[in-house]
């Protein structure tokens, strides 16, 4: 039973035909697929992903957002996603909640949080840097110890 379910779960996240395989011999797409079978296989309510496109180039990380799609429509089940990829989070997201210093400062579609107008959120869609004040022979100074 547990290679037969094995089988299902990899063949359902792309990976058909790696069950024998080693985490060194699939590449980092690969790993993550592995991982999302196995959180797959006790058939959760409710799946967390952590995260899920850090450190795979832009293709593969479309292909791990296409996986989750494919999914979520699939099963019809709750995800809950941490990410900083903004791309992803609005293409996968039917709901979005930003954190800000700990705090909850918006939650809504994706089509809310895009018009909010809350700055700190334009701040960080439009991935603009935080003010500092641009005395180059104070950060000079800070940097060197020279005050």
């Amino acid at each position: 039973t547990i290679k037969i379910m094995t089988r299902i779960k990899l063949g359902l996240v792309g990976l058909a035909g790696f069950g024998e395989f080693k985490p060194a011999q699939l590449s980092g797409g690969m790993k993550k697929r592995a991982g999302l079978a196995r959180a797959l296989a006790m058939d959760p309510e409710i799946l967390f992903f952590d995260e899920p496109s850090a450190g795979l180039d832009p293709i593969i990380a479309a292909e791990i957002d296409t996986l989750i799609l494919k999914l979520k429509r699939a099963f019809k089940m709750t995800m809950v996603i941490v990410t900083h990829e903004l791309a992803s989070a609005f293409l996968v997201g039917d709901r979005i909640l930003m954190l800000d210093k700990g705090s909850v400062i918006v939650t809504g579609t994706p089509e809310e949080i895009r018009v909010n107008p809350n700055p700190r959120v334009q701040q960080f869609l439009n991935r603009q840097p935080n003010q500092e004040e641009q005395d180059d022979e104070k950060y000079l100074q800070s940097i060197t110890g020279n005050a």
